[in-house]
């Protein structure tokens, strides 16, 4: 199968809808701007979303979301997509796909909130109550949701994985002082293994994924990195999400003990280390040479 990217353009899509679910086959289409970086997005309509993959690798979060979301929903106290319709493969686009409500609301930035302390506490309790659901038989870190939830040495292609992440390091040289990068890594390598029982993580709890309304965390959305596993994972939205006078609360409403804490600072690199091309732009490289001060300053502490 292609590993190349699929382009999807509105008329397709249309064509789809109308062929697949003809009792929507009258509304409107139109491309979300903020579309993603796994899926196309597209609102059908003022209440539904469509959701298609890009590439081959994503197509099991299809039957992922469709499968589990209806299961999580209910035990949830944040908003999370319902999944209204499973769309087929044609019109040219060659992969299964989602039709969703539309969720109100806008990237939860900082600025789109009133309260980050209160947005911690509200997160917390999102993450713990999905934790406290029965993983049996929920999906293992795997292919399709890019591994999230495997330990970090871990060999399979997540974003934590050796051959990756040294890369992704190597990118500040001369920006950003990489031993002090590498010591937050090593010490995520010597932190002793989870050693509890495989947990729910949704795997990619950054602001892209949550959103806000009228100043509160309202609704966590994208469930396309779904797995079992290590629950480290999701202190991604430490680092990548709160400020830092929130992020001690943050870790002890969810009970993080040293190791997990230390493993989940090498997965909030992975949301802040930059591209290349990010570091030409000041007020980006302004952001993320702030970023990488304070999760270096939480090791040495």
């Amino acid at each position: 199968m292609s590993s190349a990217a699929v382009h999807v353009e509105v008329p397709q899509v249309e064509r789809l809808v109308a062929a697949q679910f003809p009792e929507w086959g009258g509304l409107p289409v139109t491309p979300v701007p903020s579309s993603g970086v796994d899926n196309i997005t597209f609102r059908l309509g003022a209440d539904k979303l469509i959701r298609m993959p890009r590439f081959a690798r994503w197509i099991g979060q299809v039957t992922r979301e469709q499968r589990w979301l209806p299961v999580l929903a209910p035990h949830l106290p944040l908003a999370v997509p319902a999944p209204l319709g499973k769309g087929r493969p044609g019109e040219g686009y060659p992969f299964p796909w989602s039709v969703y409500d539309w969720i109100e609301g806008s990237n939860a930035v900082l600025s789109a909130l009133d309260d980050p302390a209160k947005a911690a506490v509200d997160l917390a309790d999102f993450l713990l109550a999905l934790r406290d659901i029965d993983p049996s038989d929920g999906p293992p870190p795997e292919w399709s949701n890019g591994f999230r939830g495997v330990g970090l040495h871990d060999h399979r292609d997540s974003p934590v994985v050796d051959s990756y992440l040294r890369g992704r390091i190597s990118v500040l040289d001369g920006f950003f002082d990489l031993d002090s990068v590498l010591a937050v890594w090593q010490a995520g390598l010597d932190a002793s293994a989870w050693d509890g029982p495989p947990v729910w993580v949704h795997g990619d709890p950054a602001p892209a994924n949550l959103l806000a309304r009228d100043g509160r965390l309202t609704a966590v959305i994208d469930f396309g990195t779904l797995a079992v596993g290590d629950p480290a994972v999701d202190l991604i939205a430490a680092w990548g999400f709160l400020p830092a006078g929130v992020r001690d609360e943050f870790r002890k409403l969810l009970a993080v003990d040293d190791a997990t804490w230390a493993r989940g600072r090498v997965w909030g690199l992975t949301s802040i280390l930059p591209a290349k091309a990010d570091l030409a732009d000041p007020v980006r490289a302004s952001l993320v040479h702030q970023a990488l001060t304070e999760i270096v300053a939480d090791l040495q502490r």
